[in-house]
């Protein structure tokens, strides 16, 4: 392996003769950041091991920085990992002895997971520590004062509303609580998993998403918790499938009503339950059946804004067994209020980045449940179980009238500027050009924009006022190859079923939403016959703003192993 020792006298191994391999890729400091070498023969499999427990910072050209967060730990504790491991795996990709300290530190974040449980007592739960000083600690808390009760000498009583709410105010103050405190069983549903699809088809499941279910519905505190997987990898036949092996009446909230329509679909195709059996709880039909299916934006519909949301009774109304949470990451807060008070419920979250821009993946930890489950990207995309994708970022100059009103704008109007580079509409051209064979993709942020290259392409435009009809329309005749080009605004960030899109141009983006580059990337990610390939575009105004933002957007991506080869235009 090329060791060769010598004397470290930092803190921790004074005088002691230590290993440094010259190879390893990475370079723990005391700081908790973990520096990780691109160009190391051991990068990559060095990477996928530090994503189940740590979390990426940046990743520039040679050097990616990664951090030991206390979420990003008690994220690793619940999906089964221990700290010896976590410190294994330092040490095993470590180009010189890891810090004295970090062990110790990730013992210490790690064991917090499950010192604080909730577990039944009765008619009211109980918040129990692994020593009675984690309960004291917790007991000198004004924030939780009026959440729990006196203390009977083995914990503290809490009422059953107070369930979300306890655990929010805690994770709050850096203390994680498991929940073991079970759950009402909903109204039992009869239903298995179909062996055929309607067109005579066998299928079965991946062995990742057998794992999927297997991990959300075992092990301690079982049926709360987030599985992520890539777009594409088939998140919504996870959900199906716990959904059947609970077997229990069940609520689906959806990111708009093309993902409801999808997951009707699959619902149907997937399982023995009939049309009868799974209902729409929507602007236009407000069926409450065996499964319902409804949308984040119903439920937060309000008719004035002093007014509570209308619709958010939905939650208690059916004698629910499991909630399911499609895209968790972007739940909405009024959301996040309703579910503090459902804790009582199974809950399942589902999407393909836990990063929340808000800073609020707490809250998804707390309310939803911890991380049951994850895969590298790229080790699905290794099995061809999704396509391999090329990320490409195109870096565009302003035309020196725009330069010049670049320098004298804030931030924001900078940025928008940078976004709508009018230079853009000649790299477009030249991409088209040159995947004139392909299904293309056409992705922004700015509908004025996007309406500018709809004329000046001739193609058809998607976006939110678009109707549903004309939007059926438009995607099938996509499906088909009768329309080779399609600009999508924001409504098609997530949900949109196009499976034969083997390019993506991304035109402008929600300013460094890592989810966002994510989830754009997804639209074509789904599996494809032949070579099995894709191209992600980004276009970005050089030495601009946006610029800035498009190496922040691009962090979750680098995570996951896919690298931005950079274009320059002159």
């Amino acid at each position: 392996m090329g060791k060769r020792e010598h004397s470290d006298r930092s803190e921790g191994h004074a005088g002691s003769a230590v290993t440094y391999v010259p190879e390893n890729p990475i370079i723990v400091q005391s700081d908790h950041t973990i520096l990780v070498e691109v160009a190391s023969p051991h990068f990559d499999a060095a990477r996928d091991a530090l994503v189940a427990f740590a979390e990426l910072v940046k990743s520039p050209e040679y050097v990616h920085t990664w951090r030991l967060t206390p979420l990003s730990l008690w994220n690793a504790a619940a999906a089964g990992h221990t700290a010896e491991q976590v410190i294994s795996t330092l040490e095993r990709w470590a180009k010189f002895p890891v810090p004295a300290s970090i062990p110790d530190s990730v013992r210490d974040r790690m064991k917090k997971y499950g010192a604080l449980s909730l577990v039944r007592d009765g008619e009211w739960l109980r918040l129990e520590g692994r020593e009675w000083s984690d309960i004291e600690a917790i007991r000198s808390l004004k924030a939780v004062d009026d959440l729990v009760d006196d203390s009977d000498g083995s914990g503290l009583r809490v009422h059953p509303r107070r369930r979300g709410e306890l655990k929010q105010a805690l994770i709050a103050f850096g203390h994680p609580v498991e929940d073991l405190a079970e759950f009402n069983d909903g109204e039992a549903l009869a239903m298995r998993l179909s062996q055929t699809t309607p067109q005579g088809r066998s299928w079965s499941m991946r062995d990742y998403q057998v794992a999927a279910v297997d991990a959300f519905h075992g092990g301690p505190g079982a049926g709360c918790g987030v599985v992520v997987l890539p777009c594409g990898a088939g998140k919504t036949l996870v959900g199906v499938a716990a959904m059947v092996r609970l077997g229990m009446r069940t609520l689906i909230l959806c990111t708009g009503h093309t993902a409801l329509q999808q997951w009707r679909a699959e619902i149907l195709r997937r399982t023995t339950l009939t049309e009868d059996d799974v209902g729409e709880y929507s602007s236009q039909k407000k069926e409450i059946r065996p499964v319902t299916l409804t949308t984040y934006q119903l439920l937060t519909w309000r008719r004035d804004k002093k007014a509570a949301p209308a619709h958010i009774g939905l939650f208690h109304q059916g004698r629910w067994g499991l909630i399911i949470y499609d895209e968790v990451h972007l739940l909405p807060a009024p959301v996040f209020r309703e579910v503090a008070g459902v804790q009582a419920r199974r809950r399942l979250g589902l999407t393909a980045t836990l990063v929340r821009e808000d800073g609020l993946e707490g809250d998804v930890f707390a309310l939803i449940g911890p991380k049951r489950f994850d895969i590298p990207w790229r080790s699905l995309e290794a099995r061809g179980w999704i396509a391999t994708a090329r990320c490409v970022e195109v870096r565009i100059p302003l035309t020196d009238i725009d330069r010049a009103r670049y320098l004298q704008l804030g931030a924001r109007e900078r940025f928008v500027l940078a976004s709508k580079n009018v230079r853009k509409g000649a790299v477009l051209t030249e991409l088209l050009d040159r995947h004139a064979q392909d299904q293309i993709l056409v992705l922004g942020t700015y509908i004025d924009q996007l309406e500018w290259l709809a004329r000046r392409f001739k193609v058809p435009l998607v976006t939110g006022k678009t109707s549903r009809a004309e939007r059926d329309t438009l995607f099938r005749a996509f499906r088909a190859g009768e329309c080779r080009v399609l600009v999508l605004s924001k409504v098609g960030n997530f949900a949109v079923d196009l499976p034969n899109a083997t390019v993506a141009v991304q035109v402008s983006g929600s300013w460094g939403s890592r989810q966002e580059e994510a989830q754009r990337l997804g639209r074509v990610l789904r599996a494809k016959e032949g070579s099995n390939q894709a191209v992600f575009y980004s276009l970005v105004s050089e030495d601009t703003r946006e610029q800035e933002m498009a190496e922040r957007r691009q962090l979750f991506l680098a995570e996951q192993g896919y690298p931005y080869r950079i274009e320059h235009i002159q």
